[in-house]
């Protein structure tokens, strides 16, 4: 079968795309990614199909999230969801509509793919609407593709249930005026698959689902690094335990722990005397100027598939690469949650789990950094409830396990 993948235009949302690719390659099935100019290299660079869409000047805003903190920053936070505690989730909505209308600039370009090269099967980022409007006119089966914990679905129909119990005309719904301008010109009428899709690919542990009546397919992250030359140092063994530190992706690439609360001089002072290595990702260190003392190297690039499984913690912000690479290779997560999308969803489940600890951004400075990072190392019951969350996920089907499912559901819902 054809297999088109759609995919929002950043590398966080390209990498997770790629297993599955190449799993559908893998079984014999065509498979194109329909992504902006700017995430072509990212596709081609892993042997893939790329199909330039949106045009390059037209989705230039979003594509530069992943590199623009002045873009970034009005962003910070708005998109995260804790059922429990968020009382906000209406202007979350709204937000998350106008990035659903951000993505419009692919429609046209996504369509006339869609009919001309007729897919069996659409896989979207939740974020590109246009896609399952073009499966629809198409006659493919479609699914979303999740990258993270599924606030599209939650806050949908958190909308569902207050326009219910609104009165008449008390709150428009933002949603409704972004799926007219892309229904509209097609004369398609609103149906809910085109919000949520026929069913939805889910990589995150079942254990952090968020409730929402959506069909989960479940599926074992498999973290992609992209091609990376393997280090000489990383074939040697650890003469002491090492320790990673994912410093530049939090929150649509801001520094974690954000606003300047752990500079790098606090981070190497808080490690100080703990005897491990301390490896750092990740350039804007490099900016203070600083010498990183013995047992500190500092990388331009952190190949999580590569270092993990050698390590015996790691210290991140609680994204959804981060998260997962280090849950599948069973390493104990100190988390220091910089929310945007799930980070705090992470945390929580780390802890519950006893397979991490979490820190306050606010109160990470060194000297809890290092007590947490300690205890870390000191307890091995951190390691063994890791090592129980692997074997868990491990028992999740990989991508490779899941062509077969995908293959039955795209002939159930085709539409020939």
């Amino acid at each position: 079968m054809r297999v088109l993948f759609a995919v929002f235009p950043a590398l966080a949302h390209t990498a997770p795309v790629i297993p599955l690719a190449w799993a559908l390659r893998n079984a014999g099935h065509e498979v194109r990614v329909a992504t902006h100019l700017d995430m072509v290299r990212p596709v081609t660079d892993a042997g893939l199909a790329a199909v330039p869409v949106g045009g390059s000047a037209d989705l230039a805003q979003l594509a530069d999230f992943g590199r623009n903190p002045a873009l970034r920053d009005h962003l910070e936070g708005s998109l995260a969801v804790d059922p429990e505690h968020r009382l906000d989730w209406g202007a979350t909505w709204y937000r998350m509509t106008r990035v659903f209308a951000g993505l419009r600039p692919m429609l046209e370009e996504l369509t006339g793919i869609a009919v001309r090269w007729r897919p069996d099967l659409v896989l979207w980022d939740p974020f590109c609407l246009p896609a399952a409007v073009a499966a629809r006119l198409s006659g493919a089966a479609h699914a979303r593709l999740l990258w993270g914990q599924d606030n599209v679905a939650w806050l949908r129909q958190r909308s569902q249930r207050y326009t219910a119990q609104a009165p008449s005309g008390g709150w428009p719904d933002p949603l409704e005026e972004v799926m007219q301008q892309l229904l509209e010109p097609y004369g398609l009428p609103y149906e809910e698959e085109l919000l949520l899709g026929q069913w939805t690919i889910d990589p995150m542990p079942p254990g952090m689902r968020l409730p929402a009546s959506v069909r989960y397919e479940p599926m074992r992250w498999v973290p992609h690094d992209g091609g990376v030359q393997v280090p000489d140092w990383l074939h040697t063994r650890p003469a002491r335990p090492r320790v990673c530190a994912v410093l530049g992706t939090a929150g649509r690439g801001r520094t974690a722990p954000p606003d300047g609360r752990l500079s790098a001089a606090e981070l190497f002072a808080s490690v100080a005397g703990l005897d491990v290595e301390l490896f750092v990702s990740h350039h804007p260190l490099n900016a203070e100027g600083l010498v990183p003392p013995d047992r500190v190297r500092l990388l331009d690039r952190m190949p999580l598939g590569q270092v993990l499984p050698q390590c015996s913690a790691v210290i991140h912000h609680g994204g959804e690469a981060e998260f997962s690479a280090a849950a599948v290779h069973g390493v104990p997560q100190l988390i220091v949650p910089t929310p945007f999308w799930g980070e705090e969803t992470a945390a929580d489940y780390v802890v519950r789990r006893g397979a991490g600890l979490a820190l306050d951004r606010a109160e990470c400075g060194r000297e809890p950094l290092r007590a947490s990072l300690a205890a870390l190392l000191r307890d091995p019951v951190f390691r063994e409830r890791a090592a129980v969350l692997r074997e868990e996920l491990a028992a999740v089907p990989g991508p490779a396990q899941l062509v077969p499912v995908l293959e039955e559901l795209t002939s159930r819902h085709q539409r020939i």
